[in-house]
Order: C-alpha cells, then sequence, then structure tokens
C-alpha cells in the first residue's frame, strides 16, 4: 500500500512538472515545434488526470499523498483545468496562425494551467497561494496579447491590482489559520472544521471573512467586475482559458474551506448578499449586450455569482456540479463565438409573440406541480440536506415557467407536451446528478439557514420580474427605466475604474501614443 501511494504522488507530480518543463521548452525554437511540445504536453496531462482520477476511483488510496491533496474534488479539478489546457492549445494553433508571439503563447498557457494544477493538488496553504500568485502573473501577460489596445491594458491594469488584493486577503486568512491550527497542511485545518463542533473564535470568523472575500474578487463579483468584460480585447482562446480554467478558482477556493465558511454566519451573509445581488444584475445587464463575447462575459459573472450563493447555502455538490458545467460551457461558447453570432442574428430575425396571462398561468401550474412533485419523490428517497434547500427549486420553478410559456406561444400543443415530457427527465437528471456529486465531497452536516433561502429565493423572484419587464413589458415606464440602467450597467464600473485610476495612475497606450504626438506637434511648431 505504501509503495502505491509513493506512485500515486509521483503521478500527481509529474502532472504539474509536465506542463511546466513545456512552457520552458516551448518559449524557445521554432514556432512549429513550440506547438508540437504544446499538444504533446497538454494530450500527457490530460491522459494522466484521467488515469489519476480513476485510480482514485478504484483504489482508495488515501485522501492526502505527500504535499498534495488528491481527494476527489481536487482530481476531478485537476481533469477539468487539464481537459481546458488540451482543447485551448489545439484550438490556439490554428486561430493564431500569422500572428506575431505564438511561441509566447503557447508557453505562458502551459505555464498558467502548470499552475492551476499545482494549485488545485496543493496541501499547504503557502504552495496554493504561490500558485495562485503564479496563475494570476502568467494570465496578466495573456490579456496584454495586444499590447497596443488600451481596452486590453486597461482591464489587465485593474485585474492586476484586484488579483493582488484578493491574494492579500487570502495570504492574511492563511495566516490567520496558520496561527490559530499550527500547522499550514489544508487537509488538517479542513477537517478540523469539519468534524469539529461550537463557536468560531474571533480570528477564524476573520479567516472566513476574508476567504469569502478573496473568492468574491476573483469571481469578478459586482462593482469589480469590469476587467472581465473589457478583456475580450484578448484572443478568443485567452477568454475560453479565462472562462473555463481560471476563474472558477474563487469557487474552488471556497468549496475547499466549505466546512469553514459554513460555521461563520458573517462569511455567509457576506457572500449571499454580494453575489446574491451580483448575479441578478449581471444577468439582467447581459439581456442589453449585442455583442456576443460581451455577454457570455456578463454570463460569466452571473454565473460566478450563483455559484458562490450555493456554496454559501451549504449545496457544495450542487455548486460543485455547476462549476465543471459552466466551464466546459464557457469553453465552448467562446471558442464557438462565430457560430453563435450566425444563430443569434437567425433567432433575432424571428421574434416570438409574448405569452399571453392564461398562458403564464398554465405554465407557472405546470412547472410547479412538476417541481413539487419531484421534491416530494426525492426528500422520500434520500435524506440529503441538499434537498431541504427550497431556492434552487423556486429558480428551476421559475426557468420551466419561463420557457414553457414562452414555447406554448410559438408553438402548437403537441410540441408543448413534448416540451414538458423533456422538462420532467430534465429535473430527474439535476436531482440524479446532485445525489451523485454529494459523494464526491465531504459530509459537511451543514443545514441550509431558513433566511439565508429565503433571501435567495426573493433574488430569483425579482430575477424572474426582471427578465419579464426586459422581455414582455417594453411599453411600462419601470422597464424603460430599467433597460437604462442594464445599458449603463448600472454605472458600477465607470465609479471603480475612475477610482482605481485615481489611486493607481496607468498611461494606457493611446494616452502615450496622444502624449507623443502632442509632443512632436508642438517640437515641429516651434
Amino acid at each position: 500500500m505504501h509503495g502505491n501511494a509513493l506512485f500515486f504522488t509521483f503521478l500527481l507530480t509529474l502532472v504539474p512538472a509536465i506542463l511546466a518543463l513545456g512552457a520552458v521548452t516551448s518559449a524557445r525554437g521554432p514556432r512549429g515545434r513550440a506547438w508540437r511540445i504544446g499538444r504533446i504536453t497538454t494530450t500527457i496531462g490530460l491522459l494522466l488526470s484521467a488515469s489519476l482520477l480513476v485510480l482514485g476511483l478504484a483504489s482508495g488510496l488515501p485522501a492526502v499523498a505527500g504535499w498534495w491533496h488528491s481527494g476527489m474534488l481536487q482530481l476531478v479539478m485537476l481533469l477539468l483545468a487539464n481537459f481546458i489546457a488540451f482543447v485551448v492549445v489545439r484550438y490556439s494553433a490554428t486561430y493564431l496562425q500569422g500572428e506575431p508571439r505564438q511561441r509566447r503563447f503557447v508557453a505562458l498557457v502551459q505555464a498558467v494551467f502548470a499552475a492551476v494544477s499545482v494549485a488545485v493538488l496543493s496541501d499547504h496553504l503557502l504552495a496554493f497561494l504561490f500558485a495562485w500568485l503564479g496563475i494570476s502573473l502568467a494570465m496578466h501577460q495573456l490579456l496584454m496579447f495586444y499590447p497596443d489596445r488600451p481596452r486590453a491594458a486597461l482591464a489587465a491594469h485593474k485585474k492586476f491590482l484586484f488579483a493582488r488584493a484578493a491574494e492579500l486577503c487570502a495570504m492574511t486568512a492563511f495566516l490567520l489559520l496558520y496561527l490559530h491550527h499550527d500547522t499550514g497542511r489544508i487537509s488538517v485545518i479542513v477537517s478540523d472544521y469539519a468534524s469539529a463542533d461550537g463557536a468560531l473564535t474571533l480570528g477564524e470568523q476573520a479567516a472566513a471573512c476574508l476567504l469569502a472575500l478573496a473568492a468574491l474578487i476573483k469571481c469578478a463579483q459586482l462593482p469589480l467586475h469590469g476587467w472581465l468584460i473589457q478583456v475580450v480585447e484578448a484572443p478568443t482562446p485567452v477568454s475560453a482559458t479565462l472562462h473555463g480554467g481560471v476563474i472558477n478558482l474563487g469557487g474552488y477556493l471556497l468549496l475547499l474551506f466549505s466546512p469553514l465558511l459554513l460555521r461563520s454566519a458573517p462569511a455567509q451573509a457576506l457572500v449571499l448578499t454580494v453575489a446574491g445581488l451580483g448575479s441578478v444584475l449581471a444577468a439582467l445587464v447581459m439581456m442589453t449586450r449585442v455583442s456576443i463575447k460581451v455577454r457570455l462575459a456578463w454570463s460569466t459573472s452571473a454565473q460566478m455569482g450563483l455559484m458562490l450563493v450555493e456554496i454559501a447555502l451549504g449545496l457544495t455538490e450542487l455548486a460543485m456540479l455547476h462549476l465543471l458545467a459552466h466551464s466546459c460551457y464557457k469553453a465552448y461558447a467562446f471558442l464557438s463565438s462565430g457560430e453563435a453570432v450566425e444563430q443569434d442574428l437567425l433567432r433575432r430575425q424571428a421574434p416570438g409573440r409574448s405569452p399571453t396571462p392564461s398562458q403564464w398561468l398554465v405554465a407557472g401550474l405546470i412547472s410547479v406541480s412538476l417541481v413539487a412533485a419531484v421534491v416530494a419523490l426525492a426528500r422520500r428517497l434520500t435524506e440529503a440536506a441538499a434537498f431541504d434547500a427550497n431556492s434552487p427549486w423556486v429558480l428551476l420553478a421559475l426557468a420551466l415557467t419561463v420557457l414553457l410559456a414562452e414555447r406554448n406561444s410559438e408553438r402548437t400543443a403537441g410540441s408543448v407536451v413534448g416540451f414538458v415530457g423533456l422538462a420532467a427527465l430534465v429535473v430527474l437528471a439535476y436531482v440524479g446528478l446532485k445525489t451523485l456529486f454529494a459523494a464526491f465531497l465531504p459530509e459537511t452536516g451543514h443545514r441550509v439557514s431558513l433566511w439565508g433561502d429565503l433571501w435567495v429565493s426573493v433574488l430569483f423572484v425579482l430575477l424572474f420580474a426582471g427578465y419579464w419587464l426586459k422581455r414582455h413589458g417594453l411599453h411600462y415606464p419601470a422597464s424603460q427605466t430599467l433597460n437604462r440602467y442594464c445599458y449603463a450597467g448600472f454605472y458600477l464600473d465607470e465609479w471603480v475604474t475612475r477610482n482605481t485610476l485615481r489611486l493607481w495612475p496607468h498611461d494606457l497606450p493611446g494616452r502615450i501614443r496622444a502624449k507623443q504626438l502632442h509632443t512632436a506637434f508642438r517640437g515641429s511648431a516651434q
């Protein structure tokens, strides 16, 4: 058994080591060789990650191997990161043909995912923090792939500052946890909170709040979201890397320390308030955007907020499922954004009719009945705490109501019957997948608080009301006012950008060129 664990540790070390070696060797030599190295290293990383997950499931090896944390959460995240790296490198080899500095790009992509692999596997606070820093610095260089674009430079500048603030929060939280537990091993710290009862000390409460704040900043939650919207100036594979494999690490941080977060009421309140409101506002703003990539970026901010809300409610298995699905979807959506433009144009050319009040009523009754039946069945078959929360079911019922009402206004009764059957399968698949992923995560013993569940349910109802106003109630003055604020992004990014540049000025490429032209003009005039 000791030999198997040693071999398992070696394989875990091999994944980031191969990617790091590929990053170093890709930066030198011919351009074609750099892409070949990138393909080889990401393929090996993907195969190793898949093999490690199979070994972890089949052999029952310990969750801690040397300095690596090799639980199911870590191995699933490792496989996800290497899968995104595999896809991005292959897509980029064609997408970036003719671009300068291709060797630098493929080297930086491998460096990013090598650091991601270290971060998700690390069982030591210090190693995790340094890996997080490495990811951020490598991503900064990718975001500046076109350094002459002012919006790209502004986005990279803001992200650089916000990332340092998030890392400072995480470092302070880690220091407080180290002083309290007298160890830097993450598995030891987390297991203490998963098994112990009693009130947290002031230092532990502060650590929980700082971790929550770090995750909120890293996940680009409002009002610190503007950089995420503006990084679409970078090449599309960079957006796929960021949205599919990097921005989710804030959610991973909270998943990892969820036993601590769920015992701290202030930290939960912070996440539920900021991420909850941010998710609703970002979703409404997304509906006003025309650019496909900008709309996807706003969608990422909304989805990250929803994922953090799920963690704060104690629905960690749902958050893990959400993280995996969102990563794969967003990587695909960005890499296929050219086709998305054509599909969106076709959809806009054939707008549907607004449902009548009776259609809304019928759709609501069908959706609520369907969801209530599935909830009753799920609670009868399982005693999992995940089914005690009502807010996810409220969201699901509202979403099904919208889909059913809008389809009923456009199609025949037969197609609606088929849609109801499909909706039933979706709800059952949701229950089944959530139950499956619960086996991958340790039991927190947390029960969803009534106030938190009620708050999130109210937010979902407000989201539904905002959607209805923007889609079917455009003739109301309230809808016109809401649209005006949504078009402006509620003026949040302008306020943050102005104050950020006031506190930490930064000369953008456009400003530098303007100053050079002004100086040259004055010189020629003299």
